[in-house]
This record gives structure tokens, sequence and C-alpha cells, in this order.
């Protein structure tokens, strides 16, 4: 099977597609509170997922890091708004110490390609 990158940087890619799933790195947004930042990462999660050919009600599985889990309440009203409630992927949360102090959030996804 051949591979596929997207948005290739020196250090990584955005995305890798390999088969029928592609792969997102880990996706961190813009702006100080923790529902601006989801907002701005998961807008980018949509791009990605276009660019490869996949969208968010293909999503398989998503890791979230939290830079401190008392974010869980707020990054979760901005998942559920953004999410397709009829495809919830499988997701696991945790908290973590993320690439740079002004990030809050970071999503990593996985999803299928038709």
């Amino acid at each position: 099977m051949s591979i596929k990158r997207i948005d290739v940087g020196a250090r990584m890619s955005g995305a890798v597609i390999h088969g029928n799933t592609v792969y997102l790195a880990g996706q961190v947004g813009e702006g100080e509170g923790v529902t601006d930042q989801c907002k701005s990462a998961l807008a980018e999660v949509d791009r990605l997922l276009a660019a490869a050919g996949s969208n968010k009600s293909k999503i398989l599985q998503t890791l979230v890091y939290l830079s401190d889990i008392a974010y869980f309440a707020e990054m979760n009203a901005a998942w559920e708004a953004w999410i397709d409630p009829a495809n919830p992927p499988a997701r696991a949360t945790s908290e973590a110490k993320l690439a740079a102090p002004k990030y809050k959030v970071e999503f990593i996804v996985t999803a299928a390609i038709d």
C-alpha cells in the first residue's frame, strides 16, 4: 500500500494516509482560552480530514490532551458542539504537559477514508 503525506514539514506531516486510514498529527489551536483553542484546533482537523478525503463523521479515534484536567468540562462543551453526534468516535482524554505553555488542548485524530 502506498503512503501519502499532507502538509509535509521538516519534522512531521500534518496528516499521513495509509490504505483507507488517515492519521493526523497533534492539533493545537490559537486563542487565550480552552474554548477558542478547541475551535481553532478542530477547524484544522476539519481541514486536514477534507484534504485527506475524509470528514469528522469518519473519525475512528481521538486522543485529547489537556494541560490541566480542570479544562475537561469546557473542552467537552466545545467538542460536543463540533462532533457529529450520530458518529462519535472512541475517545480518551488525559492531562499532559503540552509542547508550549500557551497550549491548553491538543487533539490527535485517526479517521477512515472511503
